[in-house]
């Protein structure tokens, strides 16, 4: 098992083996739906910390980038992983996507509701464009729920989470 280190120096087995972590992988941040997302988190974060659920997020850019987007959603405070060559991505079962499952109908439209709709637009990828996101629930470093994604545009129910 591949022990990451958060931006906080947080080994990622140590956080489950204390407490339950909602590790959450993204897509790229120029992804609408990961910007979706990043939203939809910050609105559950004090949720999770009433909970003693500590939210990981793991993503595949330098962490200087991620800083800077996560401050933009008030998730600075949240810790965060960086995965360039995706070997936790992998490890997690999460693979890249076909093209239907990055551009078939049904994500173009959500990528409209989500981008144009509500306003979450379209950014640069700057990390893999192909690569799949995916969402766990971990407790004593075993995984006791999960979210993965069939399509770019799935949407996870995080408070579903947070309540197994």
């Amino acid at each position: 098992m591949i022990d990451a280190i958060t931006n906080k120096g947080e080994k990622l087995s140590e956080l489950s083996h204390n407490g339950p972590v909602l590790l959450v992988f993204l897509r790229h941040f120029g992804c609408t739906f990961c910007r979706e997302s990043l939203v939809e988190l910050s609105k559950i974060k004090e949720e999770a910390a009433k909970k003693n659920i500590k939210i990981v997020l793991v993503h595949m850019s330098r962490m200087s980038y991620a800083n800077e987007v996560l401050n933009i959603y008030e998730l600075d405070d949240v810790s965060h992983i960086t995965d360039p060559e995706q070997e936790l991505y992998r490890e997690y079962g999460l693979n890249r996507g076909k093209w239907w499952q990055l551009l078939g109908p049904r994500v173009i439209w959500r990528g409209f509701v989500a981008g144009l709709l509500k306003g979450h637009l379209i950014g640069n990828p700057v990390a893999d464009p192909y690569q799949m996101p995916g969402v766990f629930m971990l407790r004593q470093n075993k995984v006791i729920s999960s979210f993965i994604h069939r399509y770019a545009s799935d949407r996870p129910r995080y408070r579903e989470l947070l309540n197994c």
